[in-house]
């Protein structure tokens, strides 16, 4: 189906299938470069990328340090914060030289055999005092044949993984420094308090020496009295033993006369069994005689109680008599019965008495003589060696003496001598504090803090390094795009009618009846470059609604502005409108253009789309309106001088 729209230098119709190939062109170009460039991190592992380590580990401190090992390992893990990382090879140098040639990898990251030794040569240094650092390097290769930003990206991240694991060795590095500034503060502190108490013990150590002179002179005295004594002490143990040996000559014969008495005892103690049995003898037969003479009393005095007087006559006195004598024997006997009863017993223990008495006596006899040889040995060997040391120990209190008088001379020197140390370890406490006090000092947490800030002491925020595609690439696309969708819009229709000269309508109908479709398409181009837009960056409401209504209104003031372009210029009217693409794009990607340069992109029309697509404002639309009338008034300008030929020109387009 055909529509009443002329076609630019052709006389072959326009059909809606020309109007939605111009419609979608501005979608479909600006859906492939959004598409293509928008965060092109996501799909960074669609980018093959070969390591090839050649470091050589070193070690510090007894502990292998492979760095290269690490940076490669860091390579290869990525970063937390990014969604995702090159597909990285391990390789080696001849793999890595083909696969770049064959396209295989897209960049080489060569670890060089002394980047170990290179990098941890500050730290080691320092450590050693001296010695020369080195800066540690790596080398990114990529193909001559490589795509644009491959370079870019393979280029940052190698930088950003070198300059991370520089900044983790620069913070060990501070942090081994400041918690050394730390240490020694402490050991100079400790040191100073040493030197407060070796002052201190300086001070009482002289006070102590000043006392020692009167001191020694009366340990010198002392020890005069003392040999005066000692001498005393060993006359009197010479004396002492002379008397210990007369001790022991009686002890001897004590001891003798002991032996000879334990043997008469023992003799006696072998008679005493007969005594023993005659006194048993005894005591049965006075026993016997008390039980008879009781029984001859009790018959006298029956006897006695019977007799008559008148028959007998003095017999009875004397029965009477017979029977009181007997009464009183039988008492003598029981009592004589008695005694020996109770002494039997007693003289039956005399013989185990006298043997024990003998045997003691033996032994005391034999003490005694052990006696006599201990004190013989105490008179020889204790008491004349006391009286020799005591004679010695006279001899060595005259010589402490002699000593002591010089230790008063010398403790005299000794106390000066202090004090001067004193004074000189107070003042070198005094300088040991102030160096601690000037050291700084840190804790842990303040020492890991202040290395993090020393090794990266300035951060940038804002900036996303880790993309090429910034937040203004979609506003700058989606104007390019509606720049050169009017600009086909023109391409395809004419500026204005083939029968402008012929035609009664008046100038400024024509020059809008030629603008209404291209600004129906630009409008409708502006809505699809929306939602495209839309879809891969998912704006919130309120953003995407003006981003919407300046995209259409660009749309709509393009159209005007090709067709004002294509109206005054004619054919190089479309040449300059793909300059101006050109120049949008060029202006927009980077601000170090020549300043004519960005001058000149300011004052293009798709500078106001621009600034309102990345934030809408009143200012950028009013921008837009303005290009949109002027454009409208060149055409109109225009279609009035098309309307006015000669003679010559007019036959010929009848």
């Amino acid at each position: 189906m055909t529509l009443p729209i002329e076609r630019a230098r052709s006389r072959k119709p326009i059909t809606w299938l020309t109007i939605l190939g111009i419609l979608l062109l501005p979608a479909a170009v600006g859906g492939i470069l959004v598409a293509a460039l928008q965060n092109p991190t996501e799909r960074l592992d669609s980018m093959t990328a070969a390591i090839v380590n050649l470091d050589e580990p070193v070690e510090i401190d007894g502990q292998l340090t492979p760095l290269g090992r690490q940076l490669a390992s860091g390579l290869v893990e990525g970063s937390d914060e990014l969604d995702s990382n090159l597909t990285w090879v391990i390789s080696n140098e001849d793999d890595a030289a083909e696969g770049l040639a064959d396209g295989s990898y897209q960049a080489v990251i060569t670890i060089p055999e002394e980047f170990s030794a290179a990098a941890t040569s500050a730290g080691q240094a320092i450590s050693d005092g001296g010695g020369e650092a080195e800066q540690a390097t790596i080398q990114v290769t990529t193909p001559d044949d490589g795509l644009v930003a491959d370079d870019l990206i393979t280029s940052q991240i190698a930088n950003v993984a070198a300059s991370s694991m520089g900044t983790l060795l620069s913070e060990a590095t501070t942090e081994n420094i400041l918690v050394g500034f730390t240490t020694i503060g402490d050991q100079i502190g400790e040191a100073a308090d040493g030197a407060v108490q070796l002052a201190t013990g300086a001070r009482d150590a002289a006070t102590g020496a000043a006392a020692i002179p009167d001191g020694a002179t009366q340990l010198a005295s002392g020890a005069a009295e003392l040999g005066t004594g000692a001498s005393s002490l060993a006359s009197g143990l010479d004396t002492l033993a002379s008397k210990t040996r007369e001790a022991a000559g009686g002890a001897t014969t004590l001891g003798q006369g002991l032996t000879a008495g334990a043997a008469e005892l023992s003799t006696q103690a072998g008679q005493m069994p007969a005594l023993v049995g005659a006194v048993n003898t005894g005591t049965d037969a006075a026993t016997d005689a008390a039980t008879k003479s009781v029984a001859l009393a009790q018959r006298l005095g029956a006897m006695a109680a019977s007799c008559d007087p008148a028959v007998s006559g003095d017999l009875c006195a004397q029965l009477d008599t017979e029977a009181a004598n007997a009464a009183a024997v039988s008492k003598s006997a029981g009592t004589a019965s008695g005694y020996l009863t109770s002494v039997a017993p007693k003289i039956a223990t005399l013989p185990s008495a006298f043997t024990t008495l003998s045997t003691q006596m033996g032994q005391a006899g034999a003490g005694a003589t052990t006696l006599a040889d201990g004190l013989n040995q105490l008179a020889s060997q204790g008491l004349d060696q006391s009286a020799a040391g005591a004679r010695a120990l006279s001899s060595g209190a005259g010589q402490l003496s002699g000593g002591a008088t010089e230790l008063a001379t010398g403790a005299a020197e000794l106390s000066t001598g202090l004090d001067t140390l004193a004074t000189g370890t107070g003042d070198l406490a005094g300088g040991l504090r102030t160096a601690a006090d000037s050291l700084p000092s840190f804790s842990d947490s303040e020492s890991t803090s202040l290395a993090s800030v020393i090794a990266d002491p300035v951060a940038s925020k804002g900036a996303d390094g880790a993309t090429i595609f910034g937040p203004t690439a979609i506003p700058l696309l989606a104007a390019v795009v509606l720049w050169f969708g009017a600009l086909a819009s023109f391409l395809v229709m004419r500026a204005h009618t083939a029968r402008t000269l012929t035609s009664r309508r008046s100038s400024a109908g024509l020059a809008l009846r030629a603008f209404a479709p291209a600004a129906a398409i630009g409008a409708a181009q502006g809505l699809l470059v929306s939602l495209i837009v839309q879809i891969v960056a998912s704006y919130d409401a309120g953003t995407w609604w003006a981003f919407a209504g300046i995209a259409v209104l660009a749309g709509i003031v393009f159209a005007a502005v090709n067709q004002a372009l294509v109206a005054v210029f004619g054919g190089i009217g479309r040449w300059i409108s793909a300059l101006v693409g050109v120049l949008a794009i060029a202006t927009g990607l980077i601000s170090t253009v020549p300043g004519w340069l960005a001058d000149l992109g300011a004052a293009l029309p798709t500078a106001p789309a621009f600034t309102g697509l990345i934030a809408a404002t009143g200012g950028a639309a009013a921008g837009l309106v303005v290009w949109g009338v002027l454009s409208l008034v060149a055409t109109t300008v225009a279609v009035a001088l098309r309307r006015t030929t000669s003679a010559k020109a007019a036959l010929a387009t009848a």
